[in-house]
Protein backbone atom coordinates (compact mmCIF):
# COMPACT_ATOMS: atom_id res chain seq x y z
CA UNK A 1 0.00 0.00 0.00
CA UNK A 2 1.05 3.48 -0.89
CA UNK A 3 -0.29 6.53 1.11
CA UNK A 4 -0.51 10.02 -0.72
CA UNK A 5 -1.79 13.07 0.98
CA UNK A 6 -6.02 14.28 -0.33
CA UNK A 7 -6.60 17.54 1.73
CA UNK A 8 -3.90 16.96 3.94
CA UNK A 9 -6.13 13.43 4.91
CA UNK A 10 -3.66 9.97 3.99
CA UNK A 11 -5.39 8.24 1.41
CA UNK A 12 -3.94 4.94 1.16
CA UNK A 13 -3.14 3.43 -2.59
CA UNK A 14 -3.78 -0.14 -3.34
CA UNK A 15 -0.58 -2.02 -3.95
CA UNK A 16 -0.47 -2.88 -7.47
CA UNK A 17 -3.10 -0.64 -8.53
CA UNK A 18 -1.31 1.55 -11.54
CA UNK A 19 -4.38 1.33 -14.36
CA UNK A 20 -7.59 1.05 -14.45
CA UNK A 21 -9.90 0.19 -17.53
CA UNK A 22 -13.31 1.92 -17.03
CA UNK A 23 -16.29 1.01 -19.41
CA UNK A 24 -18.81 3.01 -19.79
CA UNK A 25 -20.39 1.45 -23.58
CA UNK A 26 -23.72 3.39 -24.24
CA UNK A 27 -23.03 6.57 -23.05
CA UNK A 28 -19.60 8.54 -23.63
CA UNK A 29 -17.92 11.11 -20.57
CA UNK A 30 -17.75 13.28 -22.92
CA UNK A 31 -21.44 13.90 -23.79
CA UNK A 32 -23.37 16.72 -22.59
CA UNK A 33 -25.59 15.34 -18.92
CA UNK A 34 -29.38 15.77 -19.53
CA UNK A 35 -29.75 14.40 -22.95
CA UNK A 36 -30.15 11.27 -25.20
CA UNK A 37 -28.76 8.27 -22.72
CA UNK A 38 -26.90 11.09 -20.90
CA UNK A 39 -26.98 11.63 -17.51
CA UNK A 40 -26.00 11.15 -14.09
CA UNK A 41 -23.81 8.39 -14.83
CA UNK A 42 -21.74 10.51 -17.32
CA UNK A 43 -20.93 12.87 -13.93
CA UNK A 44 -20.41 9.84 -12.30
CA UNK A 45 -17.15 8.35 -14.51
CA UNK A 46 -15.88 11.70 -14.87
CA UNK A 47 -15.62 12.88 -11.67
CA UNK A 48 -14.62 9.49 -10.37
CA UNK A 49 -11.67 9.54 -13.08
CA UNK A 50 -10.16 12.72 -12.15
CA UNK A 51 -10.17 11.72 -8.41
CA UNK A 52 -8.04 8.59 -9.25
CA UNK A 53 -5.97 10.10 -11.92
CA UNK A 54 -5.41 13.01 -9.09
CA UNK A 55 -3.90 10.17 -7.16
CA UNK A 56 -1.79 8.92 -9.29
CA UNK A 57 -4.10 5.95 -11.02
CA UNK A 58 -4.39 6.14 -14.78
CA UNK A 59 -7.79 5.66 -16.09
CA UNK A 60 -8.20 4.81 -19.52
CA UNK A 61 -12.62 4.70 -20.13
CA UNK A 62 -13.80 2.94 -23.41
CA UNK A 63 -17.17 3.90 -24.55
CA UNK A 64 -18.88 3.31 -27.92
CA UNK A 65 -17.47 5.52 -31.20
CA UNK A 66 -20.72 7.76 -32.43
CA UNK A 67 -19.82 9.81 -34.48
CA UNK A 68 -17.07 9.76 -37.61
CA UNK A 69 -15.67 13.37 -36.91
CA UNK A 70 -14.40 11.63 -32.75
CA UNK A 71 -10.91 10.95 -32.51
CA UNK A 72 -10.03 7.67 -31.49
CA UNK A 73 -8.09 8.77 -28.04
CA UNK A 74 -8.93 12.13 -26.08
CA UNK A 75 -7.30 12.92 -23.24
CA UNK A 76 -9.79 13.89 -21.27
CA UNK A 77 -7.45 15.61 -18.48
CA UNK A 78 -3.77 14.05 -17.36
CA UNK A 79 -4.31 10.54 -16.37
CA UNK A 80 -7.92 10.12 -17.83
CA UNK A 81 -7.83 8.84 -21.54
CA UNK A 82 -11.38 8.38 -22.99
CA UNK A 83 -10.73 5.82 -25.96
CA UNK A 84 -13.42 5.24 -28.56
CA UNK A 85 -14.53 1.76 -29.83
CA UNK A 86 -16.02 1.43 -33.06
CA UNK A 87 -18.96 -1.09 -32.84
CA UNK A 88 -21.93 -0.60 -34.85
CA UNK A 89 -22.96 2.15 -36.86
CA UNK A 90 -21.65 5.50 -35.44
CA UNK A 91 -25.18 6.87 -35.67
CA UNK A 92 -29.04 5.62 -35.15
CA UNK A 93 -28.76 3.20 -32.42
CA UNK A 94 -30.55 2.99 -29.12
CA UNK A 95 -29.35 1.59 -25.95
CA UNK A 96 -31.89 -0.99 -26.83
CA UNK A 97 -29.80 -1.88 -29.94
CA UNK A 98 -26.58 -2.16 -28.23
CA UNK A 99 -26.26 -5.91 -26.55
CA UNK A 100 -25.96 -6.76 -30.60
CA UNK A 101 -23.00 -4.43 -30.41
CA UNK A 102 -21.10 -6.14 -27.50
CA UNK A 103 -19.09 -8.51 -29.75
CA UNK A 104 -17.44 -6.06 -31.60
CA UNK A 105 -17.39 -3.40 -29.00
CA UNK A 106 -15.27 -6.41 -26.62
CA UNK A 107 -13.05 -7.23 -29.46
CA UNK A 108 -12.07 -3.75 -29.81
CA UNK A 109 -11.31 -3.44 -25.71
CA UNK A 110 -9.29 -6.61 -25.89
CA UNK A 111 -7.41 -5.91 -29.07
CA UNK A 112 -6.89 -1.78 -27.60
CA UNK A 113 -4.89 -4.08 -24.65
CA UNK A 114 -3.37 -6.81 -26.77
CA UNK A 115 -0.62 -4.07 -28.32
CA UNK A 116 0.71 -3.53 -24.57
CA UNK A 117 2.76 -5.11 -22.78
CA UNK A 118 0.95 -7.89 -20.58
CA UNK A 119 -0.79 -7.05 -17.59
CA UNK A 120 -1.40 -3.33 -18.41
CA UNK A 121 -4.29 -3.12 -16.69
CA UNK A 122 -4.80 -4.05 -13.08
CA UNK A 123 -8.39 -3.77 -12.99
CA UNK A 124 -11.78 -3.29 -15.10
CA UNK A 125 -14.52 -0.99 -13.65
CA UNK A 126 -17.86 -1.62 -15.82
CA UNK A 127 -20.70 0.89 -15.72
CA UNK A 128 -24.47 -0.37 -16.19
CA UNK A 129 -25.25 -3.83 -17.19
CA UNK A 130 -23.84 -3.36 -21.30
CA UNK A 131 -20.47 -3.11 -19.76
CA UNK A 132 -20.74 -5.47 -17.17
CA UNK A 133 -21.06 -7.89 -20.22
CA UNK A 134 -17.17 -6.81 -21.70
CA UNK A 135 -16.07 -6.30 -18.26
CA UNK A 136 -16.48 -10.03 -17.51
CA UNK A 137 -14.96 -10.95 -20.50
CA UNK A 138 -11.93 -8.69 -20.12
CA UNK A 139 -11.53 -9.75 -16.89
CA UNK A 140 -11.16 -13.09 -17.35
CA UNK A 141 -8.88 -12.60 -20.55
CA UNK A 142 -6.79 -9.96 -18.10
CA UNK A 143 -6.75 -12.06 -15.33
CA UNK A 144 -7.85 -8.63 -13.25
CA UNK A 145 -10.82 -8.20 -10.70
CA UNK A 146 -13.95 -6.55 -12.02
CA UNK A 147 -15.87 -3.78 -9.96
CA UNK A 148 -19.32 -3.44 -11.47
CA UNK A 149 -21.96 -0.25 -10.57
CA UNK A 150 -24.84 -0.89 -12.38
CA UNK A 151 -26.63 2.92 -11.69
CA UNK A 152 -30.06 1.20 -12.54
CA UNK A 153 -31.04 -2.24 -12.28
CA UNK A 154 -33.84 -3.71 -14.58
CA UNK A 155 -36.43 -5.64 -11.94
CA UNK A 156 -36.46 -2.46 -10.12
CA UNK A 157 -37.23 -0.36 -12.77
CA UNK A 158 -39.91 -2.77 -13.78
CA UNK A 159 -41.85 -2.55 -10.09
CA UNK A 160 -42.01 1.03 -10.54
CA UNK A 161 -42.91 1.91 -13.86
CA UNK A 162 -44.30 5.39 -15.36
CA UNK A 163 -47.38 5.11 -17.57
CA UNK A 164 -46.46 5.20 -20.65
CA UNK A 165 -42.92 3.71 -20.19
CA UNK A 166 -41.66 0.18 -21.50
CA UNK A 167 -40.57 -2.60 -19.35
CA UNK A 168 -37.17 -3.85 -19.16
CA UNK A 169 -36.37 -6.84 -21.41
CA UNK A 170 -35.58 -10.48 -19.60
CA UNK A 171 -32.49 -10.00 -21.87
CA UNK A 172 -31.37 -7.19 -19.52
CA UNK A 173 -32.46 -8.84 -16.63
CA UNK A 174 -30.48 -12.27 -17.82
CA UNK A 175 -27.75 -9.88 -18.24
CA UNK A 176 -27.58 -8.20 -14.88
CA UNK A 177 -27.61 -11.64 -13.57
CA UNK A 178 -24.52 -12.70 -15.52
CA UNK A 179 -22.93 -9.99 -14.18
CA UNK A 180 -23.75 -9.95 -10.51
CA UNK A 181 -22.04 -13.77 -10.79
CA UNK A 182 -19.22 -12.82 -12.86
CA UNK A 183 -18.18 -9.30 -10.52
CA UNK A 184 -15.71 -9.90 -7.56
CA UNK A 185 -17.51 -6.45 -6.11
CA UNK A 186 -20.12 -4.73 -6.85
CA UNK A 187 -20.78 -1.06 -5.82
CA UNK A 188 -23.84 0.08 -4.76
CA UNK A 189 -24.98 4.30 -4.38
CA UNK A 190 -26.57 3.43 -1.16
CA UNK A 191 -27.66 0.39 1.46
CA UNK A 192 -31.06 -0.02 -0.29
CA UNK A 193 -29.77 -0.77 -3.60
CA UNK A 194 -27.23 -2.93 -2.05
CA UNK A 195 -30.17 -4.93 -0.49
CA UNK A 196 -32.19 -4.87 -3.79
CA UNK A 197 -28.81 -6.77 -5.56
CA UNK A 198 -28.66 -9.38 -2.47
CA UNK A 199 -32.62 -9.85 -2.94
CA UNK A 200 -33.28 -9.60 -6.13
CA UNK A 201 -29.77 -10.99 -8.01
CA UNK A 202 -28.58 -13.20 -5.28
CA UNK A 203 -25.24 -11.24 -4.73
CA UNK A 204 -23.28 -12.27 -2.08
CA UNK A 205 -23.59 -10.36 1.06
CA UNK A 206 -19.74 -9.63 1.33
CA UNK A 207 -19.66 -9.30 -2.67
CA UNK A 208 -21.52 -5.93 -2.15
CA UNK A 209 -19.83 -2.33 -1.29
CA UNK A 210 -22.19 0.59 -0.36
CA UNK A 211 -20.19 3.78 -1.87
CA UNK A 212 -22.55 7.07 -2.32
CA UNK A 213 -21.51 9.13 -5.64
CA UNK A 214 -20.77 12.89 -4.54
CA UNK A 215 -20.91 16.33 -5.79
CA UNK A 216 -18.60 19.15 -6.85
CA UNK A 217 -18.56 21.20 -3.96
CA UNK A 218 -16.83 23.71 -5.66
CA UNK A 219 -18.44 24.32 -8.71
CA UNK A 220 -22.25 24.00 -7.10
CA UNK A 221 -21.95 26.18 -3.68
CA UNK A 222 -24.60 28.56 -2.72
CA UNK A 223 -24.61 32.03 -4.51
CA UNK A 224 -24.40 35.51 -3.58
CA UNK A 225 -28.23 36.73 -4.18
CA UNK A 226 -30.69 34.68 -5.56
CA UNK A 227 -31.69 38.50 -7.46
CA UNK A 228 -28.00 37.64 -9.60
CA UNK A 229 -28.90 33.79 -10.20
CA UNK A 230 -31.97 34.86 -11.60
CA UNK A 231 -30.73 37.51 -13.82
CA UNK A 232 -28.01 34.84 -14.70
CA UNK A 233 -30.61 32.98 -15.99
CA UNK A 234 -33.02 35.79 -17.52
CA UNK A 235 -35.43 36.10 -14.87
CA UNK A 236 -36.48 39.01 -13.11
CA UNK A 237 -35.50 39.39 -9.35
CA UNK A 238 -38.97 38.65 -8.10
CA UNK A 239 -39.96 35.56 -9.96
CA UNK A 240 -40.38 32.14 -8.24
CA UNK A 241 -38.82 29.81 -10.05
CA UNK A 242 -39.85 25.68 -9.91
CA UNK A 243 -36.67 24.02 -11.38
CA UNK A 244 -36.36 20.59 -12.78
CA UNK A 245 -32.83 19.38 -14.32
CA UNK A 246 -32.55 15.49 -16.24
CA UNK A 247 -33.86 13.86 -19.05
CA UNK A 248 -37.31 14.14 -20.57
CA UNK A 249 -38.94 10.52 -20.14
CA UNK A 250 -41.68 9.37 -18.12
CA UNK A 251 -39.32 7.89 -15.75
CA UNK A 252 -38.42 11.25 -14.61
CA UNK A 253 -41.47 12.52 -14.88
CA UNK A 254 -41.36 16.36 -15.36
CA UNK A 255 -45.05 16.35 -16.12
CA UNK A 256 -45.81 15.74 -12.54
CA UNK A 257 -44.23 19.12 -12.06
CA UNK A 258 -46.06 20.87 -14.72
CA UNK A 259 -49.47 19.60 -13.15
CA UNK A 260 -48.39 20.48 -10.01
CA UNK A 261 -47.49 24.19 -11.46
CA UNK A 262 -50.78 24.52 -13.06
CA UNK A 263 -52.66 23.15 -10.22
CA UNK A 264 -50.68 25.84 -7.86
CA UNK A 265 -51.94 28.43 -9.92
CA UNK A 266 -55.49 27.46 -10.27
CA UNK A 267 -55.34 27.40 -6.08
CA UNK A 268 -54.24 30.87 -6.45
CA UNK A 269 -53.80 33.37 -9.79
CA UNK A 270 -52.27 35.86 -8.14
CA UNK A 271 -48.76 33.91 -8.52
CA UNK A 272 -48.73 34.08 -12.19
CA UNK A 273 -47.09 37.24 -12.41
CA UNK A 274 -44.34 35.84 -10.93
CA UNK A 275 -44.55 31.46 -10.96
CA UNK A 276 -41.60 30.32 -13.83
CA UNK A 277 -41.33 26.55 -14.03
CA UNK A 278 -37.59 26.05 -15.93
CA UNK A 279 -37.32 22.41 -17.19
CA UNK A 280 -33.78 21.54 -18.12
CA UNK A 281 -33.30 18.68 -19.93
CA UNK A 282 -33.53 16.78 -23.49
CA UNK A 283 -35.54 13.78 -24.66
CA UNK A 284 -34.02 10.54 -23.82
CA UNK A 285 -35.40 6.59 -24.15
CA UNK A 286 -38.96 6.43 -24.45
CA UNK A 287 -39.43 10.28 -24.09
CA UNK A 288 -37.90 10.68 -27.90
CA UNK A 289 -41.02 8.54 -29.32
CA UNK A 290 -43.01 12.31 -28.69
CA UNK A 291 -40.21 15.10 -27.83
CA UNK A 292 -43.00 17.87 -28.53
CA UNK A 293 -45.17 16.20 -25.34
CA UNK A 294 -44.39 18.67 -22.95
CA UNK A 295 -44.68 21.80 -24.58
CA UNK A 296 -48.01 20.15 -25.97
CA UNK A 297 -48.60 19.50 -22.04
CA UNK A 298 -48.01 23.25 -21.21
CA UNK A 299 -50.81 23.99 -23.87
CA UNK A 300 -53.15 21.73 -22.64
CA UNK A 301 -53.01 22.75 -19.18
CA UNK A 302 -52.64 26.54 -19.70
CA UNK A 303 -49.21 27.66 -18.59
CA UNK A 304 -47.20 28.49 -21.80
CA UNK A 305 -46.81 32.05 -20.49
CA UNK A 306 -44.93 30.64 -17.40
CA UNK A 307 -43.00 27.46 -18.68
CA UNK A 308 -39.48 27.46 -20.50
CA UNK A 309 -38.37 23.82 -22.00
CA UNK A 310 -34.13 24.75 -21.82
CA UNK A 311 -31.68 22.40 -23.64
CA UNK A 312 -29.48 21.09 -21.17
CA UNK A 313 -26.55 23.57 -19.91
CA UNK A 314 -22.91 23.68 -19.03
CA UNK A 315 -22.47 23.04 -15.48
CA UNK A 316 -21.51 26.37 -14.23
CA UNK A 317 -24.75 27.55 -16.00
CA UNK A 318 -26.43 24.68 -14.45
CA UNK A 319 -25.37 26.15 -11.02
CA UNK A 320 -27.34 29.43 -11.97
CA UNK A 321 -30.10 27.59 -12.20
CA UNK A 322 -29.90 25.76 -9.13
CA UNK A 323 -29.32 28.93 -6.94
CA UNK A 324 -32.01 30.97 -8.73
CA UNK A 325 -34.82 28.26 -8.20
CA UNK A 326 -37.27 28.58 -4.87
CA UNK A 327 -37.25 24.74 -5.20
CA UNK A 328 -36.48 22.07 -7.00
CA UNK A 329 -38.36 19.40 -8.11
CA UNK A 330 -36.90 15.80 -8.70
CA UNK A 331 -40.66 13.47 -9.14
CA UNK A 332 -38.58 10.84 -10.83
CA UNK A 333 -40.58 7.11 -10.19
CA UNK A 334 -36.86 5.65 -9.66
CA UNK A 335 -33.07 7.10 -8.78
CA UNK A 336 -30.28 4.89 -7.71
CA UNK A 337 -29.32 7.68 -5.84
CA UNK A 338 -30.37 11.23 -7.68
CA UNK A 339 -27.22 13.56 -8.63
CA UNK A 340 -29.17 16.65 -9.57
CA UNK A 341 -31.18 16.71 -5.95
CA UNK A 342 -27.65 16.78 -4.12
CA UNK A 343 -26.33 19.44 -6.58
CA UNK A 344 -29.61 21.63 -6.10
CA UNK A 345 -29.16 21.16 -2.56
CA UNK A 346 -25.52 21.74 -2.21
CA UNK A 347 -26.52 25.32 -4.01
CA UNK A 348 -28.27 25.85 -1.16
CA UNK A 349 -31.72 25.33 -2.82
CA UNK A 350 -34.10 22.79 -0.95
CA UNK A 351 -35.29 19.39 -3.30
CA UNK A 352 -38.75 18.73 -3.14
CA UNK A 353 -38.65 14.75 -4.78
CA UNK A 354 -40.62 11.61 -4.63
CA UNK A 355 -39.63 8.75 -1.33
CA UNK A 356 -38.50 6.21 -4.25
CA UNK A 357 -34.59 4.80 -4.56
CA UNK A 358 -31.91 6.48 -3.74
CA UNK A 359 -33.37 9.96 -3.05
CA UNK A 360 -34.17 8.81 0.08
CA UNK A 361 -30.90 9.10 0.72
CA UNK A 362 -29.72 11.92 -1.41
CA UNK A 363 -32.25 14.08 0.63
CA UNK A 364 -32.61 14.43 3.82
CA UNK A 365 -36.67 14.62 4.83
CA UNK A 366 -37.61 17.82 6.89
CA UNK A 367 -33.85 19.20 6.73
CA UNK A 368 -32.34 19.63 3.41
CA UNK A 369 -35.77 19.06 1.52
CA UNK A 370 -39.60 17.25 1.30
CA UNK A 371 -40.00 14.00 0.27
CA UNK A 372 -43.44 13.18 -1.14
CA UNK A 373 -44.87 9.55 -1.51
CA UNK A 374 -46.45 8.64 -4.82
CA UNK A 375 -46.90 10.92 -7.94
CA UNK A 376 -49.95 12.79 -7.43
CA UNK A 377 -49.20 16.22 -8.74
CA UNK A 378 -51.12 17.56 -5.87
CA UNK A 379 -49.43 16.20 -3.45
CA UNK A 380 -46.51 18.33 -4.85
CA UNK A 381 -48.47 21.65 -5.40
CA UNK A 382 -48.65 20.77 -2.04
CA UNK A 383 -45.28 20.75 -0.74
CA UNK A 384 -44.86 23.77 -2.76
CA UNK A 385 -46.85 25.95 -1.60
CA UNK A 386 -45.56 25.53 1.62
CA UNK A 387 -42.69 26.33 0.83
CA UNK A 388 -43.47 29.31 -1.05
CA UNK A 389 -45.76 30.57 2.12
CA UNK A 390 -43.52 30.03 4.91
CA UNK A 391 -39.63 31.43 3.66
CA UNK A 392 -38.59 30.76 6.97
CA UNK A 393 -39.33 27.22 6.72
CA UNK A 394 -37.48 27.59 3.12
CA UNK A 395 -34.41 29.37 4.66
CA UNK A 396 -34.27 26.30 7.33
CA UNK A 397 -34.56 23.64 4.62
CA UNK A 398 -31.71 26.03 2.57
CA UNK A 399 -29.54 25.65 5.21
CA UNK A 400 -29.79 21.92 5.90
CA UNK A 401 -29.16 21.51 2.16
CA UNK A 402 -26.21 22.48 2.22
CA UNK A 403 -24.63 21.15 5.17
CA UNK A 404 -26.82 17.93 4.17
CA UNK A 405 -25.11 18.01 0.66
CA UNK A 406 -21.48 18.46 2.31
CA UNK A 407 -21.46 15.48 3.78
CA UNK A 408 -20.88 14.57 -0.03
CA UNK A 409 -17.98 14.55 -1.92
CA UNK A 410 -16.15 13.00 -5.21
CA UNK A 411 -13.04 12.96 -3.09
CA UNK A 412 -14.53 10.90 -0.67
CA UNK A 413 -16.24 8.53 -3.30
CA UNK A 414 -12.96 8.33 -4.51
CA UNK A 415 -11.53 7.48 -0.81
CA UNK A 416 -13.91 4.82 -0.50
CA UNK A 417 -13.50 3.46 -3.96
CA UNK A 418 -9.54 2.69 -3.31
CA UNK A 419 -10.81 0.41 -0.67
CA UNK A 420 -13.38 -1.60 -2.81
CA UNK A 421 -11.02 -2.11 -5.38
CA UNK A 422 -7.84 -3.22 -2.55
CA UNK A 423 -10.65 -5.52 -1.30
CA UNK A 424 -11.04 -6.92 -5.29
CA UNK A 425 -7.37 -6.89 -5.83
CA UNK A 426 -6.80 -9.11 -2.98
CA UNK A 427 -9.80 -11.68 -3.23
CA UNK A 428 -9.02 -12.14 -6.67
CA UNK A 429 -5.14 -12.73 -5.62
CA UNK A 430 -6.01 -15.24 -3.32
CA UNK A 431 -8.76 -17.31 -5.37
CA UNK A 432 -6.19 -17.82 -8.66
CA UNK A 433 -3.37 -18.54 -5.75
CA UNK A 434 -6.02 -21.12 -4.51
CA UNK A 435 -6.96 -21.96 -8.65
CA UNK A 436 -3.33 -22.74 -9.36
CA UNK A 437 -2.69 -24.80 -6.24
CA UNK A 438 -5.44 -27.57 -7.18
Amino acid sequence: MNAVLVNAVPVTLPSGLRRIATLSVHTSPLDQPGTGDAGGMNVYVVELSRRLAALGIEVDIFTRTTSSALPAVVELEPGVTVRHVNAGPFEGLSKNDLPAQLCAFTSGVLRAEAVRELGYYDLVHSHYWLSGQVGWLASERWRVPLVHTFHTLARVKNAAMADGDDPEPTARVIGEEQVVAAATRLVASTDAEGDELVSLYDARPDQVCTIAPGVDLTRFSPGMSRAASLAAVGLPADALLLLFVGRIQPLKAPDVLLRAAAELLRRDPTLRSRLRVDVVGGPSGTGTRDPENLADLTRELGIVDVVRLIEPVSQELLAEHYRAAEVVVVPSYNESFGLVALEAQACGTPVVAARVGGLRTAVRDGVSGVLVDGHDPRDYADAIAALIAAPERRAALSAGAVQHASGFSWAATADGMLSVYADAMREHAASSASAGAR
